[in-house]
């Protein structure tokens, strides 16, 4: 029970640090959009663009621990977009793409074309989602650290009436 309750402490810590990072909402947000993003479209490429996180991060001012965070929340949404990312991949791309590699057969054919499809979709469907939830994850962190400094000026006001 007391390695649980560590590692409790643990993420209430790490959480808490999120929120107090340096720089302010707006980087945790986009680190955070980036991981997302980044999310939408590894998985076609057998985790390669995980490795788009950190140059992301430095060049976008991202922060890199929210873009982990973001990255796996995005694995867990990566089933369900599976589809509209098919879909978004299928309207770019042309209709009569197709892979013409002689020594392979024709469902591998098939097989790089649909991972072509997720890779597209993929990349737009994840900045879409990224820039949806920048906005909402910036106002939320907002407003904590608004409820935070009230809580703390409540705190200050009541201890500074008592020695009174």
């Amino acid at each position: 029970m007391h390695r649980l309750q560590l590692l409790r402490r643990w993420l209430k810590y790490k959480y808490m640090m999120l929120h107090r990072a340096e720089g302010g909402a707006s980087i945790v947000a986009m680190g955070f959009a980036i991981g997302i993003a980044i999310e939408m479209f590894t998985l076609p490429t057998l985790g390669f663009a995980f490795i788009l996180i950190f140059p992301l991060c430095y060049l976008l001012r991202g922060n890199l621990p929210a873009a982990l965070i973001g990255f796996v929340i995005g694995k867990i949404i990566y089933i369900p977009m599976m589809y509209p990312n098919s879909k978004v991949g299928g309207w770019i791309l042309p209709k009569h793409l197709s892979f013409q590699i002689s020594f392979l057969s024709e469902k591998i054919n098939h097989l790089l074309l649909m991972n072509l499809k997720l890779i597209v979709g993929g990349i737009v469907d994840g900045a879409i989602l990224g820039l949806l939830l920048y906005f909402p994850i910036k106002y939320s962190i907002n407003a904590y650290k608004a409820k935070r400094t009230e809580k703390r000026k409540m705190s200050r006001a009541r201890v500074e009436a008592q020695l009174d």
